[in-house]
């Protein structure tokens, strides 16, 4: 098969990217071990970021929003996500599309498509937010 200077040339950013990020390795993460960030309406723990063995950009974080916050507005990206609730209430609203859901409760977020998150319960909400082809370093 050959593959043309143009199309070689396409790839290479997503190819840097990848390596900047890093192979993950296997292991565990111990949730008293993570980090804690605080941001203005959210406190986040980040528990990866990086490549699997494949190349595919993955990033996982959980964060916690006070009733009645949003981590921050409604935007889009190219990468693809899956948040995962562990307690509370969230309002989804992707692409216009407005749903609750709660514990257990998966939303999945294609390429592209707008979505925020706010917390429609009385108490904090938390989640899993693990993200496909991010590229970060």
């Amino acid at each position: 098969m050959k593959i043309s200077r143009r199309t070689l040339a396409s790839l290479l950013p997503a190819l840097a990217q990848a390596q900047d990020q890093g192979t993950l390795q296997s292991k565990t993460y111990r949730f008293e071990d993570l980090p804690v960030k605080q941001g203005k309406t959210s406190r986040t723990r980040a528990v990866f970021n990086g490549a699997t063995s494949r190349g595919l950009g993955i990033e996982l974080h959980m964060t916690e929003i006070p009733a009645g916050e949003m981590p921050h507005g409604s935007h889009r990206h190219v990468h693809e996500e899956l948040l995962f609730v562990l307690e509370g209430t969230l309002e989804a609203d992707i692409e216009g599309r407005k749903s609750r859901i709660g514990p257990g409760s998966v939303a999945y977020i294609g390429t592209n498509e707008e979505h925020g998150f706010r917390n429609v319960g009385q108490t904090p909400a938390r989640y899993y937010l693990f993200t496909l082809g991010r590229a970060r370093g």
